[in-house]
């Protein structure tokens, strides 16, 4: 039986408890510092408090200390990594490998975050002979890439992005932001260099594009493409947003939840969740519903067109409809969707730019925007990017989680049994009293009475007793052996045992696949361990590497690779993109590797 494990966001304790409560099986949290999203950090009493409300639950809570780090910093992160032992978190996410050196007293777990840049079975064979349990691969493969990563390294647990934002470049290998603003994407502090807008020219000055956002990416959604994915071997689905709200991630993990409890209902015999509990929504998810720039599968079937976002870096969101007739003060629009007062629409404009407004007033289909959008034109498709009616809706409690149990009662020589089956296995409590022969039959009295939870964490789907039951039982005594079994349930270890941390054996004086590592290295601890010369991150001494190494092409965007069957070019390469203040960054088509490389122009 292969657990599939559903793993949320929590940018912090609201949001992991919003997860847990809307389906996650895990869920990963920033501490106060050291993850790759500085803006998320939380405090190590509150991961101890959201590892005392996940762990009833099966549901496991990962820690990012995926950042590169100093020297001066590598004590400051033991102290962190012995915290965080303590508040029984069950993994942690690294990308340099001085953390793996730091953690080898605490018993933690390691997951190999995205950011070592896993897209090889080289790669993730030689993670696994660290350490590491578990690879967070790139984004950027196909479902052939990680059935052949699983095929490889079958020991080795897989961890898929599922949805959310795309960063355009590899994982650990983008170093615009710091070279543009100083803000490191590998330390935590991305500035969003790829959102930015940029004019395309090619070698001699022409202006193939202007003003378009040509490194933005459409978001990623494999709601549909589940299956593919664990066939392929990946037991973890990971959707990305550790800086989105609370309604955010309750409505895109009760949609995958959902999704992932089809899979396992076809398959019964093959698949399980990989912890416990059902959930009750009091909303239908709608992942169309929620923030989004478009949604792509990205190169989930090998490169396809139509996974950028050239037009807008922002939540286009769902279509609603086209503009009808226009009045002064007001629209209508047709389509079948209802509006709410305060809804945020947007609609492409006719120099094919995005413009955002609100719904003052709400008539029908007749829409009082607070002011008349200039662009606006009839016949033109209209989006909502806020849905207030949905948003009431999340705001709320919209989910209640509860443990499944089966109960049986039985007689016993010196009285009676209780028990609970719970996730494959029983628990009992016995009540001494002797046998009272009942007058009527009991069966009813005791339905009502023993099942009856309440607002603890459990919910009996079936009571069980003996054909032959004739017994009284007061029902003080009911409420005592119903309040000592889910008093046992509840004081059951709650931490999951932490899989044995197996050391590596010995130094290697480089990396199986060593050149994302030759920027990377920021300490002592990881220069020794690579066997390097010097440290060498591109954060410490520049480089003339280039800034990104992306998988995403304009050129074959703009459908002029000739190798997949486009247009040859009529313009001089290298291109460039152009920002608006006039710095330049050239482009490198590496078509050996099917890769775009962005360099600064020097």
């Amino acid at each position: 039986m292969t657990p599939l494990e559903l793993l949320a966001p929590a940018k912090n304790l609201e949001c992991g408890i919003a997860a847990i409560d809307h389906g996650a099986d895990a869920v990963y949290i920033g501490a106060s510092r050291y993850g790759a999203r500085a803006a998320a950090g939380n405090c190590v009493a509150d991961i101890r408090r959201l590892c005392d409300y996940a762990h009833p639950f099966g549901v496991k809570v990962y820690v990012t200390v995926n950042t590169i780090l100093y020297d001066d910093e590598l004590e400051p992160t033991r102290q962190l990594l012995a915290e965080l032992t303590q508040a029984g978190v069950d993994a942690i996410l690294v990308q340099d490998m001085a953390v793996l050196q730091l953690a080898e007293d605490t018993g933690l777990c390691l997951h190999a975050s995205t950011q070592t840049d896993n897209r090889t079975p080289e790669k993730v064979r030689w993670l696994h002979s660290l350490g590491f349990s578990r690879a967070v691969l790139a984004r950027e493969l196909s479902v052939d890439d990680i059935a052949n990563i699983h095929a490889e390294v079958p020991d080795m647990e897989l961890e898929v992005f599922v949805h959310g934002a795309l960063c355009v470049s590899y994982s650990g290998l983008c170093y615009a932001s710091q070279y543009c603003f100083r803000r490191s994407a590998n330390r935590g502090e991305c500035a969003q260099f790829c959102r930015m807008r940029f004019s395309l020219e090619d070698a001699c000055g022409e202006v193939i594009l202007r003003d378009r956002y040509l490194l933005s990416l459409k978001d990623m959604n494999q709601s549909n493409h589940l299956r593919e994915l664990v066939e392929a071997g990946a037991t973890s689905f990971k959707i990305e947003g550790r800086l989105k709200d609370a309604a955010y991630v309750k409505n895109v993990t009760a949609a995958y939840s959902l999704c992932l409890d089809a899979i396992i209902r076809q398959n019964p015999e093959q698949y399980c969740r990989a912890s416990l509990g059902r959930c009750d929504y009091t909303f239908t998810p709608d992942l169309k519903r929620t923030f989004n720039r478009g949604f792509t599968n990205y190169f989930l079937h090998g490169r396809q067109p139509g996974i950028a976002s050239f037009d807008t870096p922002k939540a286009i969101g769902e279509f609603v409809g086209t503009v009808k007739e226009i009045r002064s003060d007001s629209f209508n629009v047709a389509g079948v969707a209802s509006f709410a007062n305060g809804d945020g629409l947007c609609f492409q404009n006719e120099d094919s730019q995005f413009e955002g407004f609100r719904a003052n007033r709400v008539e029908g289909n007749r829409i009082f925007p607070y002011k008349m959008p200039r662009g606006l034109r009839p016949g033109m498709r209209l989006y909502r990017n806020n849905d207030q009616e949905f948003e009431r809706l999340l705001s709320g409690q919209s989910a209640c989680r509860r443990i499944p149990v089966r109960l049986f009662l039985k007689v016993v020589e010196d009285g009676f049994e209780l028990s609970a089956e719970m996730g494959g296995q029983n628990y009992s409590v016995s009540l001494a009293t002797e046998h009272q022969k009942a007058q009527k039959s009991p069966r009813e009295n005791l339905l009502r009475q023993l099942t009856r939870l309440g607002d603890t964490r459990y919910k009996c789907i079936q009571f069980d007793i003996p054909e032959d039951f004739d017994y009284f039982i007061p029902n003080r005594q009911l409420s005592e052996l119903r309040r000592n079994l889910v008093e046992k349930l509840a004081s059951l270890p709650s931490h999951p045992s932490h899989p044995s941390y197996h050391s590596r054996s010995g130094h290697p004086s480089h990396p199986c696949y060593p050149y994302p590592y030759l920027y990377n290295i920021s300490n002592h601890l990881s220069q020794a361990f690579y066997g390097a010369d010097e440290q060498s991150a591109y954060e410490l001494k520049g480089g003339a590497g280039p800034l990104m190494q992306c998988r995403h092409c304009i050129r074959y965007s703009l459908g002029y690779c000739v190798r997949h069957g486009g247009k040859h070019p009529q313009w001089h390469e290298p291109f460039f993109l152009v920002l608006g203040d006039g710095r330049r960054f050239r482009l490198e088509f590496d078509c050996k590797n099917c890769q775009m490389n962005v360099y600064a122009e020097m």
